[in-house]
């Protein structure tokens, strides 16, 4: 949007319909972005509007692109090297923020949620990997150790994702911020990493877990974070759409699956 000065700005706006849940996350996305350091790679928050229901959110605009789909190997590498710099930057947190376990809490019990609709027989979870199936206590039992996994002191994006990141020709811009959280500064690449299988980057698997071995990532605290993702991913894409989001169940599933297979190379569980 272009102002009657001549400037561009950015300008995001939702109200109470079709998805009652996004006027909050726009709330906590204005909290957020106007908290943070002045050099973090990140659009500047100009102004707000909260009325009636309604919140508009007005961003300095940022002449830039989202990374190429498939990835591209040298745009992976600048948006790896970024969550680094951007990690090292927020870390400790320099602004309130709830931490990990209660950001997340409640999403990641996907693997208990599907052992136990096993058990009583609501799901007899057909539509899940033979592999996932055969392992499923050992899920179970991980998935139940990622708050002790993923704690730490970092502010972390929490939804890193290629249509979260702009490139410009000298920088890596992050948007998008309501999920931020405070916990392990790896964290963001291990929960990116299945959009990045997903959207077909050249040999994903080895280039994270290299990314993630060279910043001093707990090989075992990764894999039970990674676990927890992929049961969320997977249990949440047999659900019912959420209003006015009715193709977010498939990009779960494509995710989850992307997940589920870093995990088995992970593991080496048979």
């Amino acid at each position: 949007m272009r102002l009657v000065d001549g400037r561009r700005v950015f300008v995001k706006a939702v109200g109470p319909e079709p998805n009652p849940d996004t006027p909050d996350l726009h709330r906590s996305e204005a909290r957020i972005t106007a908290a943070l350091p002045i050099a973090a790679p990140v659009p500047q928050l100009l102004m707000t509007l909260d009325l009636e229901g309604w919140v508009v959110l007005v961003f300095e605009d940022v002449d830039g692109r989202m990374p190429a789909q498939p990835w591209r190997l040298d745009e992976l590498h600048r948006v790896l090297a970024a969550a680094n710099e951007l990690s090292v930057l927020l870390d400790p947190s320099p602004i309130a923020a709830p931490p990990v376990a209660d950001r997340f809490g409640e999403k990641f019990q996907g693997w208990r949620r599907l052992s136990a609709a096993s058990a009583d027989g609501t799901d007899d979870l057909a539509w899940l990997d033979p592999w996932a199936r055969r392992n499923l206590g050992h899920l179970v039992d991980r998935e139940a150790a990622w708050i002790a996994a993923a704690a730490g002191s970092a502010l972390i994006h929490g939804d890193l994702r290629a249509d979260n990141v702009l490139l410009t020709d000298d920088r890596v811009m992050v948007v998008d911020w309501p999920w931020a959280a405070v916990g392990a500064s790896w964290f963001d690449v291990v929960a990116m990493g299945p959009s990045v299988i997903m959207q077909g980057a050249p040999d994903a698997v080895s280039l994270l877990d290299q990314h993630l071995f060279a910043r001093g990532a707990d090989p075992e605290d990764v894999t039970t974070v990674l676990i927890a993702a992929a049961g969320y991913f997977l249990r949440q894409s047999v659900q019912a759409p959420p209003p006015g989001l009715p193709t977010v169940r498939d990009f779960q599933r494509a995710q989850g699956q992307a997940a589920l297979h870093w995990v088995r190379e992970r593991t080496h569980w048979r």
